[in-house]
């Protein structure tokens, strides 16, 4: 699974101590970004300029799509006016969930497996 940025989540995860040591460092540095003191989620952030993400928002269902561009816009009026969103517009942690990420990562497996599939070679056998 490749993502669109680099992560130590698998390794992080499958070590319950480890786990345990850095969610209040993940914590703090979520609150610290402040992206969701402007109503975005973390998938909102990747970087649009990836081939394989622009193909991932073509994916999008609809309703997901116009969600995305109303938090942007969103967020994008509230940085204009130096204002964070009111306390109640926040994106709440439950909500910070991957939405455009499983996308990328089904786009890239696709991808690959096309790449093997043109690079097979057949060996006949007489």
């Amino acid at each position: 699974m490749a993502s669109s940025y680099p992560t130590l989540a698998p390794f992080v995860m499958k070590r319950p101590w480890l786990n345990n040591l850095l969610k209040p460092v993940a914590n703090w540095y979520i609150n610290a970004a402040g992206y969701r003191k402007l109503g975005l989620r973390a998938d909102d952030l990747i970087v649009e300029e990836n081939e394989n993400v622009i193909k991932a928002l073509k994916r999008l269902p609809p309703k997901e799509a116009y969600d995305r561009v109303y938090r942007l816009r969103r967020a994008f009026q509230a940085s204009t006016v130096h204002k964070l969103l009111p306390k109640e517009e926040w994106t709440k942690p439950e909500e910070d969930v991957p939405y455009l990420q499983p996308l990328i990562d089904q786009i890239h497996a696709e991808e690959k497996e096309k790449q093997a599939l043109d690079s097979l070679t057949v060996i006949r056998k007489h």
